[in-house]
């Protein structure tokens, strides 16, 4: 058994803070009380939680795990150290692996692969073969085989009958399909926000019509077919206004922003180079600031990190030769309580909706993840909501990709419990 007294709680399901005690047994939370009230029998583990914060565990539904076929950069078991290390509990894998996740024995891979790590690894399939956007995949052969949803992430789904026909299927099997929106025909040069950040390059960039256009369509094909569709890291203001519009018209529409569009603008481009170069761009303060009042009201559910390895080498290419993508698995936490929590755009029984509670809703995981209560699994993180750290150059990622070497956060994860197991502990 494993104790955890004098803590706050932070439950996102119920929306309350209050300072108790957890208790967990068999890889379940068994008992919740007032502070300091319950007894610890002998042999029972404790972990003193004054003056830390305990959250549900966190769920990142976008990971790039690289595995199989690009484990240069990540593989699974490193990528379930660096989601551990960032008080995450869940990852859902995205499918553009090589070959991509889109057939049952790569389902099968992954899976297993994941069951060796201390964390849950979830996986989406592929929506089309090859994420080629012409054939789609055997939906229910690869839910079947443990797929939790399809995603064709890193492509756009460009051709729309195939697009209303994949959401049409999902509606059907009740599962989510998570969408890309990005048209190349408004873009250039990808990564690069078209403005400011392709200007000083002397690049063409990343219109922001390239992911409105997408937009559109898709909240227009949901309400039509009843799916239930994720936007993935949004970042125009448009973007977030078409997703509250399709709320407003009773489409189960979700949208998911990252850290680094809460926290970035398109100025950090000239100044961290291809580091901060990522699909969607990171684009203007008017879009950062309208994410952040998207998920201030709602229009925007879920932050996920779209946690996106690549190698020192890679990385050290030109802007147009770079890949996109940054690492986000082991900042994401501070990075939303120093820009999110710390402003008071949210409580923290409201980031943990966001980070824990929303996205266990979108894959079904809600009935025993995402919460903090009697008889649901005992995944959480426990953090120190006011530590201030800064962000070192070594990682649990095999990647060192990011922007943020160097830069002083609040709020730094002590612990975090899987299964009622620790699997991460700050020393």
């Amino acid at each position: 058994m494993l104790l955890i007294k004098n803590i706050t709680i932070a439950d996102p399901k119920s929306m309350t803070e209050f300072l108790g005690d957890i208790l967990l047994a068999d890889g379940k939370i068994v008992q919740i009380a007032e502070a300091c009230s319950i007894q610890a029998s002998q042999g029972t583990e404790i972990i003193d939680g004054t003056g830390l914060v305990a959250g549900p565990g966190l769920i990142d539904v976008h990971v790039h795990f690289r595995d199989p076929g690009l484990t240069y950069k990540e593989d699974i078991y490193t990528g379930a150290g660096a989601a551990a290390a960032g008080g995450f509990t869940t990852v859902v894998m995205m499918a553009n692996t090589k070959p991509a996740i889109d057939s049952v024995e790569t389902v099968t891979y992954v899976l297993e692969k994941g069951r060796e790590t201390g964390i849950h690894v979830e996986t989406c399939a592929a929506v089309t073969l090859g994420l080629k956007g012409q054939t789609m995949v055997d939906m229910e052969a690869l839910l079947a085989a443990g797929a939790i949803g399809f995603t064709d992430d890193g492509v756009p789904i460009l051709d729309e009958d195939l697009a209303r026909k994949a959401m049409a299927e999902t509606a059907g099997l009740q599962v989510p399909i998570s969408f890309h929106e990005e048209n190349p025909a408004y873009i250039a040069n990808n990564g690069v926000n078209r403005g400011l950040a392709s200007e000083h390059f002397g690049i063409g960039g990343s219109g922001r019509q390239a992911e409105i256009s997408m937009i559109a369509r898709d909240v227009k094909l949901a309400l039509e077919t009843g799916a239930a569709i994720n936007v993935q890291h949004i970042s125009t203001k448009e973007g977030v206004d078409l997703v509250r519009q399709g709320k407003a018209q009773g489409g189960a529409v979700f949208a998911e922003a990252t850290p680094h569009h809460i926290a970035l603008t398109e100025e950090a481009v000239p100044v961290h180079g291809t580091l901060a170069k990522m699909n969607p761009p990171l684009r203007t303060e008017d879009d950062r600031q309208a994410i952040i009042e998207g998920l201030v009201d709602g229009a925007i559910d879920i932050i996920a990190t779209d946690h996106a390895p690549h190698s020192v080498e890679e990385k050290a290419k030109g802007i147009t030769e770079a890949p996109s993508g940054i690492i986000g698995l082991e900042t994401s936490l501070a990075l939303c309580i120093t820009h999110l929590v710390e402003k008071g755009y949210l409580s923290h029984a409201q980031l943990m909706e966001k980070m824990s509670y929303n996205p266990a809703k979108l894959y079904h995981l809600d009935k025993q993840r995402g919460h903090i209560s009697v008889g649901a699994d005992a995944d959480l993180v426990i953090y120190d909501p006011k530590a201030v750290w800064t962000v070192g150059e070594t990682f649990a990622s095999k990647a060192v990709n990011t922007p943020f070497v160097g830069v002083t956060l609040t709020g730094q994860v002590k612990y975090t419990i899987c299964g009622g197991k620790i699997v991460y502990e700050k020393v």
